[in-house]
């Protein structure tokens, strides 16, 4: 299985924002340059990430980005199951149906596949992703506008 490009951006964006202090509070735009990514695919994905309640956005003065309590303990799993969404491994009844589909015994163990991984994913936190080793190499991303 491989994650979607938004949902890759959205893992990194937050992990960026789990080590950083409270008094720090990065714009979009700071977060998008020291992942590495467009600022326009990193402004759609904080609002994705708004919307999960797993950052909040604050505007003006002071403003910025900050990780909430919750994203910070959410489990990874269902992070990326809502980053996701829900759809199947493969595309059964797309522009071209497969023949198989009303036969087939594949679709349903991709499914288990897929779940097999997102509940491997459960049991870690984004605060479980910034330890160390990976915590200190967060930090030292450069932070520009």
């Amino acid at each position: 299985m491989r994650l979607t490009k938004g949902t890759d951006l959205a893992l990194r964006i937050a992990m960026r924002l789990a080590v950083l202090d409270e008094d720090d509070a990065p714009t979009t735009r700071e977060v998008a340059n020291s992942v590495d990514a467009p600022h326009s695919h990193a402004a759609k994905v904080v609002t994705r990430l708004k919307h999960l309640g797993v950052i909040e956005a604050r505007r003006g003065r002071g403003g910025g980005l900050y990780l909430t309590t919750a994203g910070r303990g959410m489990s990874l799993g269902r992070l990326v199951r809502e980053l996701e969404g829900v759809g199947d491994v493969v595309e059964c009844e797309g522009a071209a149906p497969c023949p198989l589909r009303s036969n087939c015994r594949l679709r349903g163990a991709l499914r288990g596949a897929q779940e097999a991984f997102y509940a491997a994913l459960d049991p870690y936190a984004l605060e479980d992703l910034v330890a160390a080793p990976t915590g200190p190499v967060l930090l030292g991303l450069p932070m520009r506008a």
